[in-house]
C-alpha cells in the first residue's frame, strides 16, 4: 500500500471513487493549482485526499473518499496521517452531521468539533460539522 502525490492519469479513477461516494464532498481534483492532492493505491488507486493552504500554517481538507470495496480497511486513515505529517499546522474540515464514520475517523486523529454550518451541504441539504486539529512540527497536537 502507497499513499503518493496525485498525477494527472489518476484523475479518471479518483473522480470514479468521487461518483461513488456522494456522501463526500465534490471538489474537482484539479481545481486550484494551490490544492494538494494524495492517493492511496494498492494494485490501483483506493482512495484520495484533496486539501489546501489556506494561509501559512493552515490547511483545509477539501475532500478524503475511499472506493466503497476498500472501506473498513484503514485507507483514510492512512491518508489523512500522511498529510498530517507533511503538513504540520492548524488543519480545517466541513463533515456532513450525518457521516459518523468520518467524525469518528477525524476525533480519532485529534479533530475537535468547533461549528456547525447549516445548510452546508446540498444533495440532500445538510448541516456541516466544523473540525480542527492543531498539529506542531513535532507530531504532537497542540
Amino acid at each position: 500500500m502507497t499513499v503518493r502525490a496525485f498525477r494527472p492519469d489518476d484523475a479518471a479513477r479518483v473522480a470514479e471513487i468521487q461518483r461513488a461516494a456522494p456522501e463526500a464532498s465534490q471538489w474537482s481534483v484539479q481545481s486550484d493549482p494551490s490544492d494538494v492532492c494524495l492517493v492511496i493505491e494498492r494494485e490501483r488507486v483506493e482512495g484520495f485526499l484533496l486539501c489546501r493552504q489556506i494561509a501559512p500554517g493552515e490547511v483545509e481538507i477539501l475532500n478524503l473518499a475511499v472506493d466503497p470495496g476498500a472501506r473498513r480497511q484503514g485507507l483514510a486513515r492512512r491518508l489523512l496521517q500522511a498529510a498530517l505529517e507533511r503538513c504540520p499546522g492548524i488543519w480545517y474540515l466541513e463533515v456532513r452531521e450525518s457521516n459518523a464514520a468520518a467524525q469518528k475517523l477525524y476525533e480519532m486523529l485529534g479533530f475537535r468539533v468547533c461549528g456547525r454550518r447549516t445548510g452546508y451541504y446540498k444533495n440532500p441539504t445538510e448541516t456541516g460539522i466544523v473540525m480542527t486539529r492543531i498539529h506542531d512540527a513535532n507530531g504532537g497536537l497542540s
